[in-house]
């Protein structure tokens, strides 16, 4: 892959992480709190509760994303980035735009999704 198209695709990578990191920290420093003063009842209280248990769960999400995007922009500074982790084959340019996160070519991770959902059923 040329050094332009690696630049590209690590500046992406970084703003997905930084977007990432500030969503997580507006979270923690003002979505997280409850105060059941500011709750006149057990319905607001519980209400918020789901919202919070809602918002750790997107967080956690967010933090297995991230650890993917950091594997990606790892792979650019060791040289391995857009091979695919299975078959050792090259991820096409179009799958890299759109998920430069990916580690599998799209025949790979098609079959990994018909293999989940043989199991799933």
């Amino acid at each position: 892959m040329k050094k332009k198209d690696l630049e590209k695709f690590e500046k992406l990578l970084i703003e997905k992480r930084e977007r990432l990191i500030r969503n997580a920290t507006n979270t923690l420093e003002s979505e997280m709190t409850l105060d059941s003063a500011d709750l006149p009842d057990e319905m607001d209280l519980a209400s918020s509760e789901y919202l919070q248990s809602f918002q750790f769960r997107l967080r956690g999400r967010e933090r297995t994303f991230l650890a993917k995007i950091e594997g990606a922009i790892n792979k650019i500074k060791d040289g391995s980035f857009g091979v695919c982790d299975e078959c050792g084959e090259p991820i096409s340019a179009k799958r890299l735009e759109a998920r430069p996160e990916t580690t599998k070519c799209i025949k790979c991770k098609e079959e990994q999704e018909r293999e989940e959902s043989q199991f799933g059923d």
